[in-house]
């Protein structure tokens, strides 16, 4: 196992709730570290080999859809001499990407009725503005897949917004293009998750314009940090649903009687252990290889 110690010769240019973010220019190196958060709240125990299993399970998402993206090579020796020279650092959790302006949505697809989704149609039977047939309830498939997309926030929670709301914000051209897009690329990946045992109740991808005005995908793409997923096996309708991400950190979180105002206690061993290995059963699943845990 391995853990991601910042540098502070390698000063990222932005250093985000798990993420930092190295600029060489033209291009960026991503680092997924093993940090991880809960209620807003960036917690003081990181995850074994998160940031490693997050950024493979992106780059075979990457390469299995098939659509113009930001990456450009995993190999360190392609981000530079400070990189290579503190390998046991960043091997296998960097990410060397095009830099890209930051088109400000979160695209959201909705498959299935959870989260902030239920929440909404509950109150008005609708979500961001996409009505929904009667009497469905928690956790439920939708007659057909949602885009629902939200505004992104620097800190706190997104904001869900409208599909006007998005017109208005980026140009209708831009937003009808990027709603057939994210319908695209959730519905054949939940198609192929399916296969592998696992639904992916929702996700969010984000997109970016390069300087020659192209829109590519960037970020990270259909990992359990960025989507619902749930092992079909146990999907039962009517409750919320098992899942492959943060689900032992939250519920052991929920039982400390931890405020959620003030800095959060450290997670015990098998929280840990049971979370990590979360995360690399959806790795195996979904790829078909064994996680390598050199």
């Amino acid at each position: 196992m391995s853990h991601f110690r910042w540098q502070p010769d390698l000063l990222p240019v932005r250093k985000g709730k798990v993420r930092d973010i190295y600029d060489l220019g033209d291009r960026l190196v991503l680092v997924a570290t093993d940090r991880i958060s809960a209620f807003d709240w960036v917690l003081p125990t990181l995850i074994p080999d998160k940031g490693r299993i997050l950024t493979r399970l992106t780059a075979f998402w990457l390469d299995w859809l098939g659509v113009p993206h930001h990456l450009i090579s995993l190999r360190l020796e392609d981000m530079g001499p400070a990189f290579v020279a503190r390998r046991a650092d960043f091997e296998g959790r960097a990410m060397l990407v095009h830099k890209a302006q930051v088109i400000p949505i979160e695209c959201v697809v909705r498959g299935y009725l959870a989260g902030s989704g239920w929440k909404e149609y509950r109150r008005s039977g609708s979500v961001c503005g996409v009505q929904l047939p009667p009497r469905l309830v928690e956790s439920q498939q939708l007659p057909e897949p949602i885009f629902t997309p939200a505004t992104k926030a620097e800190s706190g929670h997104d904001e869900n917004i409208s599909f006007d709301e998005m017109c208005r914000l980026i140009g209708e051209d831009v937003a009808h293009d990027l709603r057939r897009r994210n319908l695209d690329l959730y519905t054949r990946a939940a198609h192929y998750a399916r296969q592998r045992g696992i639904i992916i109740a929702d996700t969010k991808f984000e997109w970016g314009r390069l300087p020659s005005g192209d829109i590519i995908l960037i970020d990270e793409v259909l990992t359990p940090d960025s989507s619902r997923f749930w092992p079909l096996a146990d999907y039962r309708p009517g409750t919320s649903q098992p899942s492959f991400d943060k689900q032992f950190v939250r519920d052991w979180l929920e039982q400390t009687g931890w405020d959620k105002n003030s800095p959060p206690p450290p997670l015990p061993p098998d929280i840990v252990a049971k979370t990590r290995a979360k995360y690399i059963e959806a790795y195996e699943r979904l790829t078909g290889k064994k996680f390598d845990e050199t």
